[in-house]
């Protein structure tokens, strides 16, 4: 198991006050190295502001003086990337429009948008204004790659550690870690003669890298920083040992994306449910298709499509991740799959997100590669998604009860 990131939580204002980020910044890199003599791999470290609009205000022409601020004091204490924060629902258009802005001035800075919660429901508005947001930084450059640094957040508290999710709650400084565990799964079901054992294996390995970990980071971490927990979350590397693809089809036998997928990500994400340990964040399974070598190798075969990942979000992990699209895909389809993701987020009582990537110039079934080594070769996936018509073609928030609570 890896650690794919420690990040700070803080809030340095705007101007940013560079003297605080440092501390933040000394208190991780303390941290980090403190990780890293104990045997860990640490990839990064990141840093995450609060919602962008409690630093500008209603000024959408601050937020790229924002994140190009925020990169610059990044750079200088030795942060490796960092987000501005959500545009929030209540947010005017003009700030969420200003989001690819802020990606196109930097290179290191990400964002996202809060489009569903249960305060507020499903709010359609946000969610056309998320695919908007998508559908401009796919242009950012030739290969829609921007698109790597914005999700859509549908009830996705504070605390994250994995960006672009993550996001300050707005008080003190604080820390968490997320770490690269799909390895762990792999371990675990490989030498496994039964489901109990492969169950009681996974368990077992979770509950000690992860308590490890925790151990260390409270350890070395500074007076004045509260530990926010681990995101114990199996997310993959693209190399078929670290893949949540090799887990499941060692559980099915089969192919992911065949019969029984769905059953294995059932199973492997109730194992994880069963791990005492202190988690926060999504602490559930991850499956971006461009970060998986086996899920993007099924992709280009066909056995994966946006539908099945859908369906496999509801009995765990984290929604639609590094998702291959058609360039020409309009704004209006991109709402369409968010609002499909925002839905079961507010039925399920669920932390999802969407980080989907249209990619110009390709169609579906086009294949696609990035001189980028966390990502694996693809091909880009039907979305099969038409717009909002109907009674969703308006802006009236979705008020959806937890399935728990009706």
């Amino acid at each position: 198991m890896n650690v794919r990131t420690v990040t700070i939580f803080d809030n340095p204002g705007f101007p940013v006050d560079e003297r605080r980020l440092g501390r933040a910044s000394r208190a991780a890199t303390a941290i980090k190295a403190a990780l890293e003599a104990d045997g860990y791999d640490v990839q990064t470290v990141r840093f995450a502001l609060p919602p962008f609009a409690t630093l500008v205000g209603r000024d959408a022409r601050q937020v790229v003086a924002l994140a190009r601020q925020l990169e610059q004091a990044s750079a200088a204490h030795a942060i490796d990337y960092a987000t501005i924060g959500p545009a929030q629902p209540r947010d005017s258009p003009d700030l969420f429009r200003a989001i690819p802005d802020a990606i196109g001035a930097t290179e290191r800075i990400f964002a996202s948008a809060l489009i569903a919660d249960a305060a507020a429901g499903v709010r359609v508005a946000a969610v056309r204004l998320a695919a908007e947001v998508v559908h401009r930084a796919a242009t950012l450059s030739p290969d829609g790659f921007a698109n790597l640094r914005f999700a859509a957040l549908a009830n996705v508290p504070p605390g994250v550690p994995f960006l672009p999710a993550a996001y300050h709650d707005g008080g003190g400084t604080s820390v968490a870690v997320g770490v690269e565990a799909a390895d762990l799964a792999v371990r675990a079901f490989a030498q496994a003669r039964s489901l109990a054992e492969a169950r009681e294996r996974l368990v077992t390995l979770v509950e000690s890298e992860t308590r490890r970990v925790l151990d260390t980071v409270r350890r070395s971490c500074p007076p004045g920083v509260r530990v926010g927990g681990i995101d114990c979350s199996l997310a993959p590397f693209p190399d078929a040992a670290r893949s949540i693809g090799t887990a499941l089809e060692t559980l099915t036998g089969g192919r992911v994306g065949e019969r029984g997928t769905l059953a294995a990500v059932a199973f492997v994400a109730d194992a994880l449910d069963r791990a005492r340990i202190d988690r926060t964040g999504y602490s559930g399974i991850f499956l971006p298709v461009f970060e998986d070598a086996v899920l993007a190798a099924r992709a280009a075969e066909g056995c994966v499509t946006v539908s099945d990942l859908l369906l496999w979000s509801s009995v765990c992990g984290t929604g639609l991740d590094t998702v291959p699209l058609p360039g020409d895909i309009s704004a209006d389809a991109l709402s369409a799959i968010l609002l499909d993701v925002a839905a079961m987020a507010l039925r399920l009582d669920k932390p999802l997100s969407a980080r989907l990537m249209p990619i110009p110039g390709k169609r579906a079934g086009d294949p696609v590669r990035f001189d980028f080594p966390y990502f694996a070769p693809s091909r880009v996936l039907d979305p099969r998604a038409t717009g909002l018509s109907g009674l969703f073609a308006g802006a009236d928030a979705i008020d959806l009860t937890p399935r728990s609570r009706a």
